[in-house]
């Protein structure tokens, strides 16, 4: 099997081969490049809901939720470290950049929103350190929209690859979070939970400072 970057195979992912993702000790799950590739459904018109204001998308992927952020009237961007992921993303008609959120981004300090969804809160490995780094993001009473695993789901953090037919990506850093550890994980980057939402089997949050906002 071919060694290759992350960003090749992923690319490869989005135009249409067969991806599955591998972690030490499990079993491989298959890359949904299907449902990220999609229309927003209406769960994830209720995930967009809770988003308020100038929204930043990380990890936008092939674009979908940067779409429905702006179809729901938000000023959004949509940030990946992919070029085939912008250039989809741009595909649907929505402004999206090539950026790692650990990175300088544009609008730093200034976004209302910053959406982390589709497993995206695993980024890098650590989740507080990119709560912790998202939350810079954010201008005065912003707030942090995250979707999560499943009650019972507990957080882990380790390495992963891609393997296509023929292909692996060198190992990468990644993290998965259930809304068990939640509370404790956003303490812990500064952040307070301000509410919890199931949209169908799906489980999301919203994190500001303390002391931030009051409608939730």
């Amino acid at each position: 099997m071919i060694d290759a970057s992350f960003t090749e195979v992923f690319a490869s992912a989005l135009h249409g081969t067969p991806t599955v993702v591998v972690r030490h000790g499990e079993e491989p799950m298959t890359l949904p490049v299907d449902v990220w590739s999609r229309s927003a459904d209406h769960h994830d018109r209720a995930l967009v809901g809770l988003c308020v204001g100038p929204t930043i998308d990380v990890g936008c992927g092939p674009g979908r939720l940067t779409e429905a952020l702006a179809a729901a009237g938000h000023i959004a961007l949509g940030i990946d470290v992919v070029d085939a992921a912008v250039s989809l993303a741009r595909a649907r008609g929505v402004p999206a950049v090539k950026r790692d959120v650990f990175d300088r981004v544009p609008g730093e300090g200034r976004w209302t929103t910053a959406l982390l969804a589709d497993g995206n809160v695993g980024i890098g490995g650590d989740p507080v350190a990119l709560l912790r780094r998202v939350r810079h993001l954010l201008g005065p009473g912003g707030r942090v929209v995250v979707e999560v695993d499943a009650p019972g789901m507990r957080m882990a953090q380790g390495w992963a690859s891609l393997e296509s037919t023929g292909r692996r990506s060198r190992p990468f850093r990644w993290a998965t979070l259930g809304l068990d550890d939640l509370a404790r994980t956003a303490s812990s980057a500064g952040l307070t939970v301000r509410g919890t939402h199931r949209l169908g089997d799906r489980h999301a949050a919203v994190l500001s400072e303390p002391g931030e906002g009051s409608s939730w």
